[in-house]
């Protein structure tokens, strides 16, 4: 496993990685969701940022969503690395999670977003702080909020009724799943 001796030999890995990719033909975001991750996730292992392109279960996991194998990536860099193996069982890819769609018939997103936008979920992801997500109430009812943080009894959420501004906590007990919203589809 080689030990980078600088921020230019993780560029020269990522800029490695970019070039697999555009030999294949894949954008950021069909690299990252064949990878499991996001076209942000996979940009900064691209631009070296992201420090663990060096593990070798990391360069498996990415050349694997390439269709390729850590020593093509090696051989990519400029100047190529020689000598190396890779070890371990293959990566396997995860399913495509299923989107789902909805569609908002109300403003208590606004100017998040409005009636009449369309968003896309992915159920059994969780998330992030600020980022849209859609709860599926125990009693049947859907709901789309602002996500701010959670705890072992409830979800603190932004949105609803009040608009933004209103910060809601909706306990546990009365939720069957949260997703987090991946697009906004405007008209």
């Amino acid at each position: 496993m080689p030990r980078f001796q600088s921020d230019s030999d993780a560029r020269r890995l990522g800029e490695a990685l970019a070039a697999l990719r555009h030999d294949r033909a894949l954008s950021q975001a069909e690299a990252g969701r064949r990878a499991g991750m996001t076209s942000q996730g996979w940009g900064l292992y691209e631009t070296g940022k992201r420090s663990g392109l060096y593990r070798p279960d990391v360069q498996r996991r990415l050349t694997a969503a390439l269709d390729a194998t850590p020593e093509e990536l090696l051989q990519r860099q400029d100047p190529p690395v020689t000598g190396m193996a890779s070890e371990g069982r293959p990566f396997v890819h995860a399913p495509p999670a299923a989107q789902r769609r909805l569609q908002l018939s109300n403003d208590d997103l606004a100017p998040w977003a409005a009636s009449g936008v369309v968003v896309e979920y992915e159920p059994g992801r969780w998330p992030r702080r600020d980022q849209g997500c859609v709860i599926e109430m125990a009693d049947g009812e859907v709901r789309v909020r602002l996500y701010e943080s959670a705890d072992a009894g409830a979800l603190t959420v932004r949105g609803g009724p009040g608009g933004l501004s209103a910060q809601e906590r909706i306990a546990r007990s009365e939720t069957r799943a949260v997703a987090a919203v991946t697009a906004r589809l405007e008209s």
